[in-house]
């Protein structure tokens, strides 16, 4: 059973979602909250499995509220849900270790999935917004967020893998990146798993950054 905490400033969204969930048969929501605030409360209280997180809420906001769960408890997964499809937020939300980002308005098909996605450690992003991510990546490999990893790891990357780190620098699922080099899913999750696990990244999301500053650099 994957337990879901849901923060969101609006009533109607609040319980909309906890009926929509709660439906199916392998999600709990624990409890609905209108804030970053409350959302915290709850939290230390019933050790959700998954966050999703409205980015524009009074008091405390998404943002900062995703910042503070994070670093309090790292297991936790966080996808933000919001209408605002807006760079700035987008970019904050990943770098303050949301594992997805939905829009509102997302089917219920696609949402249970994306809840699935992150809890099981993968990261999952809205085709809307997919685009302006790999955007974003650029934007972080020239800002102060960098990702340093001794070359005598990287020297140890095969090509095989390195297909992989390029179609995830890309901003490509798991799916697409079987479609793309004619491999199972399986075979992609156990090569990205690998590759976190070699170059001691968190998940997907660093390892997409640390691709662009690394493709960046080699062209200078």
């Amino acid at each position: 059973m994957i337990k879901i905490l849901i923060a969101d400033d609006q009533q109607l969204v609040r319980e909309s979602l906890m009926i929509v969930l709660n439906a199916q048969e392998n999600f709990e929501v624990t409890s609905i909250v209108e804030n970053g605030y409350l959302a915290l409360q709850a939290i230390k209280e019933e050790k959700p499995d998954v966050v999703l997180m409205d980015i524009r809420m009074p008091k405390l906001d998404g943002v900062q509220c995703t910042k503070m769960i994070k670093e309090r408890y790292p297991d936790i997964k966080i996808i933000i849900l919001t209408t605002f499809d807006d760079d700035d937020y987008i970019f904050n939300a990943l770098k303050n270790g949301a594992s997805g980002y939905l829009l509102k308005g997302t089917s219920t098909e696609d949402l249970c999935k994306a809840i699935n996605t992150v809890y099981s450690g993968q990261s999952m992003i809205n085709p809307d917004v997919a685009s302006k991510v790999v955007k974003l990546f650029s934007k972080l490999a020239n800002a102060s967020v960098q990702i340093d990893i001794d070359e005598s790891i990287v020297k140890s990357i095969t090509n095989s893998e390195w297909k992989i780190i390029h179609q995830i620098e890309k901003g490509l699922s798991n799916k697409e990146i079987a479609n793309e080099l004619n491999l199972s899913e399986g075979t992609v999750r156990n090569y990205l798993s690998s590759i976190l696990d070699k170059l001691e990244l968190r998940d997907r999301t660093q390892l997409a950054i640390w691709a662009v500053q690394k493709r960046l650099f080699d062209r200078t």
